[in-house]
């Protein structure tokens, strides 16, 4: 899941860092540069590890900064298809569910990859919401937002960048005037996406297979006969 990865590359350190010993100023630059960013095929940077090397310190004429060619060492994130992580269940909708690990939240288990049949159903306990409800031979097994889940790794994806199309000069104008920009909803680009399965033994929510899921279902079934009588 965590690599150390060494990377070569020529970092630019402005004036305004010079004051600083020199590895200090390169480290803080590396950090602005890499730290929670995806580099493609490599993963989500977490931390600087160490500088392994450091080279020139060129100022170019009207610069003012120095150049340097720097080998470093990054921990990344770059799980594995195969590989079973432990998150939390950050949204549910019709689609499936997304998955949060705190520091990465674009892990997504869309429906053919939930457990079979599995229905997206209103939640009793929260009026207006719904949750995934997993049907095993009668008995319903939920998922819940903020529900402790076990996944597989199915695939990583590195999206292309995409390019905003510009809309032609002649009537950019009155279209910007018909739409309002807070009524577009576009959702924010991932650079790195990964796909999950809970369609496995042993995986989905933490309860199910821990056994406080079945005692709550039979708390509530007991308070259910309670009311009842």
């Amino acid at each position: 899941m965590f690599y150390l990865s060494r990377i070569e590359h020529t970092l630019r350190v402005p004036p305004s860092m010079l004051h600083l010993p020199i590895l200090d100023a390169i480290k803080g630059e590396l950090e602005k540069l890499f730290l929670d960013k995806v580099v493609a095929n490599l993963g989500l940077c977490i931390s600087v590890y160490d500088i392994r090397s450091v080279d020139g310190g060129f100022i170019f004429p009207s610069d003012g900064a120095a150049t340097y060619k720097v080998v470093f060492t990054l921990i990344v994130f770059r799980p594995y298809a195969g590989e079973i992580i432990i998150g939390k269940v950050k949204e549910s909708d019709a689609n499936g569910l997304r998955i949060s690990l705190g520091f990465f939240e674009d892990i997504y288990v869309p429906i053919h990859l939930l457990p079979s049949p599995s229905e997206f159903k209103p939640d009793p306990k929260n009026s207006g919401k719904r949750r995934w409800v997993w049907d095993y031979d009668g008995q319903p097994y939920d998922i819940y937002e903020t529900d402790e889940i076990k996944f597989r790794i199915h695939s990583i994806d590195y999206p292309t960048i995409p390019v905003d199309q510009q809309p032609n000069e002649s009537n950019s104008k009155f279209q910007m005037e018909e739409q309002p920009k807070e009524n577009v909803n576009v959702k924010p680009f991932a650079p790195m996406v990964v796909t999950a399965t809970i369609d496995y033994d042993g995986l989905g929510p933490v309860s199910w297979w821990d056994g406080s899921g079945d005692a709550d279902a039979e708390a509530e079934a007991e308070a259910e006969a309670e009311e009842d009588s």
